[in-house]
């Protein structure tokens, strides 16, 4: 088969659907199929690889290091015409993401989008909660006129059937447990950051913007610090609120943006996680902060509902309860005993998340649309007396 996808965001781009993204073309392309990404130009120095479709694109404003593509519809539709996929995952809801359902339908190539980000919360982080309900209906409006609508969890499958979006399918995420893992933990790196053994690292790992409630993850080391003066807390990340945080808080650890095997060190060379946002879809970093063996306190909805268990595998809090979200940090930072039994616990709850899965589990649904797609079309042609210009309905452009 041949499949592209549609992103706004990928590597060198660092933020989890961008990782996500990558993760699902290599995973598709192990299996054997053509991928092709079509996604923004980053930067004057960004090449086209083979792979690759490049587009115009513009940084977002007030979101420094991330942008969105241009509308691309009548290039796309050249392209495609030269080199028709058999089908396309859109992983983003932008002008690019849009242009290319447009163009999909157009020329009858099946889609399924992903629903990778709650664009309705960042309104109201962003201080325009008033657009809440514009962003809400766009997305309905973008989603449903794919084929299939992928989510993370079951959480926020039900969410959105609730909400009018139609064909909403659960596709669990994945974590390289080879690559996230305690065997990973570094005492070289700890003593880098000042800390003798036994001491406490605390850590944030992820990007550091409004939507992260990062506030309250400040709240709660302190909480903690007062308990435990041998604390220290360390920020792997960048993003629009790091040069505030510095200049507020200069005893803190900043080791700026970190991947790969660096990413991996980092994350297992510390105790514990705080990861206070309300605004994920999912949150890759929960569930690689359990396959390092470093308990994460988290909010109970995404990865963390889906997957971490409240006291076995770190804390998991309902609703918003900032004061439970602090108490739960305190409790696991003052208690090594009971952070180490919920290194095992964390890695074995997320072992069975195989990258290898999600490709496989996308590969099918993407098959499944394109034998649905086939069907119709074969239905239509039985019924229908056939134009000589459009006498095979599966190359026939239709309006969407």
């Amino acid at each position: 088969m041949r499949y592209t996808i549609v992103t706004e965001t990928y590597p060198p781009e660092i933020n989890g659907v961008a990782l996500t993204v990558q993760d699902l073309e290599r995973g598709l392309r192990a299996r054997g199929h053509g991928v092709e990404v079509i996604r923004p130009r980053q930067s004057d120095n960004d090449r086209q690889q083979a792979h690759e479709l490049l587009v115009r694109g513009s940084g977002i404003p007030r979101y420094p290091g991330m942008r969105f593509g241009h509308p691309a519809w009548f290039r796309l539709r050249r392209h495609w015409k030269q080199q028709r996929p058999d089908a396309l995952y859109i992983a983003t809801e932008g002008p690019l993401g849009y242009s290319a359902l447009r163009a999909a339908a157009r020329m009858g190539i099946p889609v399924v989008t992903g629903f990778h980000t709650r664009f309705d919360e960042y309104m109201r982080d962003y201080g325009l909660p008033f657009l809440q309900p514009l962003a809400m209906r766009w997305m309905r409006h973008v989603h449903n006129t794919s084929q299939a609508t992928l989510v993370p969890t079951c959480e926020l499958a039900d969410f959105l059937d609730g909400n009018g979006f139609e064909d909403v399918v659960h596709l669990p995420r994945a974590v390289d447990t080879a690559r996230f893992s305690p065997a990973r933990r570094s005492d070289a790196l700890r003593a880098e950051w000042g800390l003798e053994p036994g001491d406490l690292a605390v850590i944030y790992l992820g990007r550091i913007a409004a939507e992260k409630n990062l506030p309250l993850a400040i709240r709660a080391f302190h909480a903690i610090q007062a308990q435990r003066p041998d604390a220290r807390f360390v920020w792997v990340g960048e993003g629009p609120e790091l040069a505030e945080i510095q200049r507020a808080h200069p005893d803190f650890i900043y080791r700026g943006l970190r991947t790969g095997d660096d990413l991996a060190v980092h994350f297992a060379s510390a105790d514990l996680f705080l990861f206070p946002s309300h605004s994920e879809t999912f949150g890759n970093v929960t569930i690689e902060s359990m396959a390092s063996g470093v308990p994460p306190v988290a909010f109970r909805y995404g990865a963390a509902k889906e997957h971490l268990r409240d006291g076995v595998d770190g804390a998991a809090i309902e609703g918003k309860d900032e004061a439970a979200f602090i108490a739960a940090a305190v409790r696991l930072a003052c208690d090594d005993a009971l952070r180490l039994s919920m290194r095992d616990n964390g890695r074995e709850a997320v072992a069975k998340l195989l990258p290898a899965n999600v490709a496989r589990d996308l590969d099918d649904i993407l098959h499944r649309i394109i034998a649905a797609r086939i069907s119709n079309a074969r239905s239509v042609a039985r019924h229908a007396q056939p134009r000589p210009f459009d006498s095979d309905p599966l190359l026939a452009e239709v309006e969407p």
